[in-house]
């Protein structure tokens, strides 16, 4: 068989090198539009759960994802000038830079063909194939340019911004919430290896505009959010300056869904299917799951339609629930000033539960004392 992937992230990468492992007699060759590897972003986390999967797929790749990547068990919550810790975590945080290098030195290894620099806006751009995968991230040019898959687009409420700093966060996964003149300010914080962290920073549209952020050049804006989350920081400066050379912007976040995820040959995975929001942090988990189970339906049936049919269906199925949290997670944030009036300890409560469509609902305080009495029983 000859497959084309298209997209060098996580899921292209890994459903390249699982065909690859499984069939070497298979003609495999992945397309990536940057001329080199380097990936847009700073960190990314992964569960125990999806480590042990890539164990049972590929041994390899995942003892070198272990072993290049920081553990944190601490989720804390830092707001009021009180800090909230919550325990029992088992994630992963590793740069993605790291992800795709392994990846991709694991997919080349195995015989993977990856051609760099080679930029893909339609189906003229692809060398005759029996499977092509568009892996190419929410804007998927390849998908936009077939235009038969029913894609809904729409934007989040809240503005962005991904950030770096050298700040070492060990074994810990921090919110962290500032109240400025214009509202509130919060940013998502893990460190990633042993010299940066990830330092996403968020707030609403009104905020955004109200500190002036919409208007100042990103360095300003890095040097400003700097001076907010000072506190926590330590003198270290937060940096725009992504590490593939571009600066990180302001944005919303894209949800991207699909009637269809597969047309004729064609078939979608990791972003260009579906996006969730950031702030569940599970992006590249079903990234890279999408990517075994495609394998997976792929081998387990003989036509080609049957096993695109049987990979969507079953990745749709298992959606459901993720992708619902997700957006009851980032509908949280995007009604933060709801939930602020409560104490710190009740506050971050409901900050680990808000993945449920009750919270949404219920009021704030008698949300917490259902948890509270939920915990006691």
């Amino acid at each position: 068989m000859r497959i084309t992937c298209v997209g060098g992230g996580p899921a292209g990468l890994y459903f390249s090198l699982l065909m690859k492992l499984r069939h070497p007699e298979h003609d495999v060759r992945l397309l990536e539009r940057n001329v080199t590897n380097a990936t847009h972003g700073w960190g990314v986390t992964l569960g125990q759960d999806v480590l042990d999967a890539l164990r049972g797929h590929d041994p390899v790749s995942a003892q070198e994802l272990e072993r290049a990547a920081l553990r944190w068990t601490d989720q804390v919550v830092r707001i009021g000038g009180r800090r909230e810790i919550q325990g029992g975590y088992s994630i992963y945080n590793v740069a993605r830079q790291s992800l795709v290098d392994i990846l991709a030195r694991r997919a080349s290894d195995a015989g993977v063909r990856i051609d760099y620099g080679h930029e893909v806006a339609s189906l003229a751009d692809v060398p005759p194939s029996d499977l092509i995968v568009a892996a190419d991230g929410a804007g998927s040019q390849l998908r936009s340019a077939v235009a038969e898959f029913g894609t809904s687009t729409r934007l989040s409420g809240n503005k962005y911004i991904w950030l770096g700093s050298g700040v070492p966060f060990d074994g810990t996964f921090n919110y962290i919430f500032a109240s400025t003149h214009a509202g509130w300010v919060w940013a998502y914080v893990y460190q990633f290896n042993t010299r940066a962290s990830t330092f996403i920073v968020e707030c609403s549209p009104q905020t955004w505009t109200g500190l002036g952020l919409d208007v100042m050049p990103t360095d300003e804006a890095a040097a400003f959010l700097s001076d907010v989350f000072k506190e926590h920081l330590g003198g270290h400066r937060l940096t725009a300056k992504l590490p593939d050379g571009t600066l990180a912007k302001w944005l919303n976040f894209r949800i991207v869904t699909n009637q269809r995820w597969h047309v004729g040959n064609l078939v979608l995975a990791g972003d260009s299917a579906h996006t969730a929001h950031y702030s569940l942090g599970q992006g590249t988990k079903m990234a890279l799951e999408d990517a075994i189970v495609l394998a997976d339906s792929l081998q387990q049936h003989a036509g080609l339609e049957a096993a695109l049919t049987a990979y969507e269906a079953r990745r749709k199925a298992e959606l459901v629930r993720p992708l619902s949290e997700a957006r009851c997670s980032a509908e949280w944030f995007e009604n933060l000033p709801r939930y602020t009036g409560l104490k710190p300890g009740q506050f971050a409560v409901l900050l680990e539960r808000r993945w449920s469509p009750l919270i949404q609902v219920l009021p704030p305080r008698f949300s917490y004392l259902l948890l509270a009495a939920a915990r006691r029983t």
